[in-house]
Protein backbone atom coordinates (compact mmCIF):
# COMPACT_ATOMS: atom_id res chain seq x y z
CA UNK A 1 0.00 0.00 0.00
CA UNK A 2 3.00 2.50 0.29
CA UNK A 3 3.96 2.13 -3.15
CA UNK A 4 2.39 4.93 -4.95
CA UNK A 5 2.80 3.73 -8.36
CA UNK A 6 0.08 0.66 -7.65
CA UNK A 7 -3.10 2.51 -8.99
CA UNK A 8 -4.80 -0.71 -10.77
CA UNK A 9 -7.07 -3.38 -9.66
CA UNK A 10 -4.87 -4.45 -6.66
CA UNK A 11 -5.32 -1.22 -4.91
CA UNK A 12 -9.05 -1.53 -5.08
CA UNK A 13 -9.34 -5.84 -3.65
CA UNK A 14 -7.03 -4.46 -0.95
CA UNK A 15 -9.10 -1.60 -0.10
CA UNK A 16 -12.45 -3.81 -0.14
CA UNK A 17 -10.66 -6.49 2.08
CA UNK A 18 -9.23 -4.09 4.52
CA UNK A 19 -12.93 -2.98 4.89
CA UNK A 20 -14.11 -6.04 6.17
CA UNK A 21 -11.65 -6.05 8.69
CA UNK A 22 -11.94 -2.97 9.83
CA UNK A 23 -15.76 -3.93 10.11
CA UNK A 24 -15.49 -7.12 11.59
CA UNK A 25 -11.94 -6.48 13.77
CA UNK A 26 -12.72 -3.66 15.25
CA UNK A 27 -11.73 -0.66 13.29
CA UNK A 28 -15.13 0.78 12.93
CA UNK A 29 -16.22 0.25 16.68
CA UNK A 30 -12.27 2.14 17.77
CA UNK A 31 -12.99 4.95 15.77
CA UNK A 32 -16.87 5.51 16.56
CA UNK A 33 -15.83 5.47 20.53
CA UNK A 34 -12.69 8.13 19.68
CA UNK A 35 -15.21 10.01 17.97
CA UNK A 36 -18.38 9.77 20.71
CA UNK A 37 -15.20 10.48 23.68
CA UNK A 38 -13.09 13.21 21.72
CA UNK A 39 -17.10 15.54 20.47
CA UNK A 40 -18.42 14.34 24.06
CA UNK A 41 -22.20 15.77 22.93
CA UNK A 42 -20.62 19.03 21.60
CA UNK A 43 -23.65 20.66 19.48
CA UNK A 44 -22.29 21.23 15.99
CA UNK A 45 -24.68 21.44 12.93
CA UNK A 46 -21.60 20.28 10.80
CA UNK A 47 -18.86 18.05 12.28
CA UNK A 48 -15.85 17.80 9.47
CA UNK A 49 -13.23 15.18 9.78
CA UNK A 50 -9.80 14.91 7.85
CA UNK A 51 -9.00 10.98 7.12
CA UNK A 52 -5.34 11.16 6.95
CA UNK A 53 -3.44 8.11 4.68
CA UNK A 54 -7.06 7.47 4.04
CA UNK A 55 -7.09 4.15 2.34
CA UNK A 56 -10.74 4.08 1.44
CA UNK A 57 -12.63 6.16 4.37
CA UNK A 58 -14.71 3.18 4.85
CA UNK A 59 -15.08 3.47 8.49
CA UNK A 60 -17.22 6.43 8.02
CA UNK A 61 -19.71 4.98 6.20
CA UNK A 62 -20.45 2.78 9.14
CA UNK A 63 -20.90 6.27 11.70
CA UNK A 64 -23.44 8.66 10.30
CA UNK A 65 -26.36 6.91 11.95
CA UNK A 66 -24.33 8.07 15.54
CA UNK A 67 -22.65 11.23 13.63
CA UNK A 68 -25.80 12.38 10.58
CA UNK A 69 -23.82 15.90 10.44
CA UNK A 70 -20.26 14.21 9.28
CA UNK A 71 -19.00 15.64 6.67
CA UNK A 72 -15.55 13.31 4.93
CA UNK A 73 -12.23 14.74 3.18
CA UNK A 74 -9.95 12.28 2.47
CA UNK A 75 -6.39 12.70 1.97
CA UNK A 76 -4.14 10.48 0.59
CA UNK A 77 -1.48 10.54 -2.17
CA UNK A 78 -2.16 7.11 -3.83
CA UNK A 79 -4.40 8.50 -7.20
CA UNK A 80 -6.02 4.88 -7.37
CA UNK A 81 -6.96 5.39 -3.94
CA UNK A 82 -8.55 8.79 -4.53
CA UNK A 83 -10.39 7.00 -7.59
CA UNK A 84 -11.70 4.25 -5.25
CA UNK A 85 -12.74 6.57 -2.86
CA UNK A 86 -14.84 9.50 -4.70
CA UNK A 87 -16.54 5.97 -6.42
CA UNK A 88 -17.48 4.04 -3.52
CA UNK A 89 -18.42 6.33 -0.31
CA UNK A 90 -19.57 9.89 0.00
CA UNK A 91 -16.01 10.83 1.21
CA UNK A 92 -14.52 13.90 -0.97
CA UNK A 93 -11.14 12.57 -1.67
CA UNK A 94 -7.79 15.20 -1.48
CA UNK A 95 -4.83 14.19 -3.32
CA UNK A 96 -2.03 15.03 -1.32
CA UNK A 97 0.35 14.66 1.06
CA UNK A 98 -0.89 13.68 4.99
CA UNK A 99 2.66 14.25 6.19
CA UNK A 100 2.73 18.13 5.07
CA UNK A 101 -1.15 18.90 5.28
CA UNK A 102 -2.21 21.52 2.74
CA UNK A 103 -4.44 23.44 5.22
CA UNK A 104 -4.96 26.16 7.69
CA UNK A 105 -5.01 25.99 11.04
CA UNK A 106 -8.43 24.60 12.68
CA UNK A 107 -9.76 24.05 8.78
CA UNK A 108 -11.76 21.07 10.51
CA UNK A 109 -13.55 19.31 13.50
CA UNK A 110 -11.78 16.24 13.83
CA UNK A 111 -8.44 14.59 12.07
CA UNK A 112 -8.28 10.54 11.73
CA UNK A 113 -5.91 8.69 11.17
CA UNK A 114 -6.30 5.29 10.65
CA UNK A 115 -4.05 2.25 10.31
CA UNK A 116 -1.52 5.37 9.17
CA UNK A 117 0.88 5.95 11.56
CA UNK A 118 3.19 2.49 12.15
CA UNK A 119 4.04 3.30 8.55
CA UNK A 120 6.50 6.29 10.10
CA UNK A 121 9.47 6.33 12.21
CA UNK A 122 8.80 8.91 15.30
CA UNK A 123 10.21 11.76 14.50
CA UNK A 124 7.53 11.36 11.22
CA UNK A 125 4.70 10.01 13.67
CA UNK A 126 5.17 13.60 15.69
CA UNK A 127 4.96 15.75 12.80
CA UNK A 128 1.76 13.92 11.68
CA UNK A 129 0.56 14.52 15.15
CA UNK A 130 1.57 18.27 14.82
CA UNK A 131 0.20 18.98 12.07
CA UNK A 132 -3.43 16.98 12.87
CA UNK A 133 -3.55 19.41 16.11
CA UNK A 134 -2.99 22.21 14.20
CA UNK A 135 -5.82 21.70 11.18
CA UNK A 136 -8.29 20.52 13.83
CA UNK A 137 -10.68 22.59 15.59
CA UNK A 138 -11.40 19.82 18.87
CA UNK A 139 -8.65 17.49 18.26
CA UNK A 140 -7.62 14.12 17.07
CA UNK A 141 -8.49 10.30 17.04
CA UNK A 142 -5.91 7.82 16.30
CA UNK A 143 -6.70 4.03 15.82
CA UNK A 144 -3.79 1.68 14.91
CA UNK A 145 -1.94 -1.57 16.07
CA UNK A 146 -0.79 -2.54 19.24
CA UNK A 147 1.95 -5.08 18.15
CA UNK A 148 2.58 -8.55 19.79
CA UNK A 149 3.43 -11.98 18.97
CA UNK A 150 -0.32 -13.43 18.99
CA UNK A 151 -1.35 -10.50 17.27
CA UNK A 152 1.12 -11.30 14.05
CA UNK A 153 0.32 -15.06 14.79
CA UNK A 154 -3.16 -14.63 14.53
CA UNK A 155 -3.20 -12.07 10.96
CA UNK A 156 -0.43 -14.98 9.31
CA UNK A 157 -3.43 -17.60 9.72
CA UNK A 158 -6.66 -15.13 8.58
CA UNK A 159 -4.87 -13.60 5.79
CA UNK A 160 -3.86 -16.94 4.36
CA UNK A 161 -7.36 -18.29 5.00
CA UNK A 162 -9.57 -15.78 3.83
CA UNK A 163 -7.76 -13.34 1.79
CA UNK A 164 -7.54 -13.00 -1.97
CA UNK A 165 -5.11 -10.33 -2.37
CA UNK A 166 -1.49 -10.50 -2.30
CA UNK A 167 -0.89 -7.31 -1.10
CA UNK A 168 -2.84 -7.85 1.82
CA UNK A 169 -1.01 -11.01 2.79
CA UNK A 170 1.98 -9.16 2.42
CA UNK A 171 1.50 -5.73 4.13
CA UNK A 172 -1.01 -7.46 6.97
CA UNK A 173 2.08 -8.52 9.12
CA UNK A 174 4.29 -6.15 8.18
CA UNK A 175 1.98 -3.61 9.57
CA UNK A 176 1.78 -5.59 12.64
CA UNK A 177 5.66 -6.09 13.18
CA UNK A 178 5.44 -1.80 13.05
CA UNK A 179 2.47 -1.62 15.48
CA UNK A 180 2.87 0.01 18.65
CA UNK A 181 3.25 -1.14 22.51
CA UNK A 182 2.16 1.56 25.21
CA UNK A 183 4.80 2.57 25.84
CA UNK A 184 6.41 4.10 22.48
CA UNK A 185 2.95 5.78 22.20
CA UNK A 186 3.77 7.68 25.49
CA UNK A 187 6.90 8.51 24.68
CA UNK A 188 5.44 10.08 21.69
CA UNK A 189 2.95 12.45 23.68
CA UNK A 190 5.49 13.00 25.92
CA UNK A 191 8.32 14.41 23.86
CA UNK A 192 5.09 16.13 22.02
CA UNK A 193 4.10 17.40 25.62
CA UNK A 194 0.63 16.65 25.02
CA UNK A 195 -0.52 16.58 28.41
CA UNK A 196 -3.95 15.42 27.97
CA UNK A 197 -5.08 12.18 26.21
CA UNK A 198 -6.50 8.96 26.41
CA UNK A 199 -4.89 5.90 25.86
CA UNK A 200 -7.21 2.39 25.26
CA UNK A 201 -6.62 -1.08 24.27
CA UNK A 202 -9.58 -2.15 21.81
CA UNK A 203 -10.44 -5.10 19.86
CA UNK A 204 -8.76 -6.94 17.97
CA UNK A 205 -5.49 -6.20 18.87
CA UNK A 206 -5.60 -2.38 18.20
CA UNK A 207 -5.13 1.09 20.44
CA UNK A 208 -7.14 4.02 20.07
CA UNK A 209 -5.58 7.33 21.16
CA UNK A 210 -7.82 10.05 21.88
CA UNK A 211 -6.04 13.80 21.99
CA UNK A 212 -7.84 17.15 22.83
CA UNK A 213 -6.90 20.08 21.35
CA UNK A 214 -8.53 22.35 23.96
CA UNK A 215 -7.69 20.75 26.81
CA UNK A 216 -3.65 20.48 25.50
CA UNK A 217 -4.01 24.48 24.79
CA UNK A 218 -4.32 25.64 28.34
Amino acid sequence: MDDFSIVDERIERALVELEYVNKFLGGVSATKAGMKFLLNGKAQDEITVLDIGAGASDMFKHLSDTFPSLKVFSIDRNKGICRVIKRNNNALPVFGDAVKLPFKDESFSVVHASLFLHHFNGEEIKDIISAALSVSKDGVVINDLRRSVFALLAIKILTALFSKSKMVKNDAPLSVRKGFIKSELKNIMNELNIKDYNIKRKWAHRWLIVIPKEKNEQ
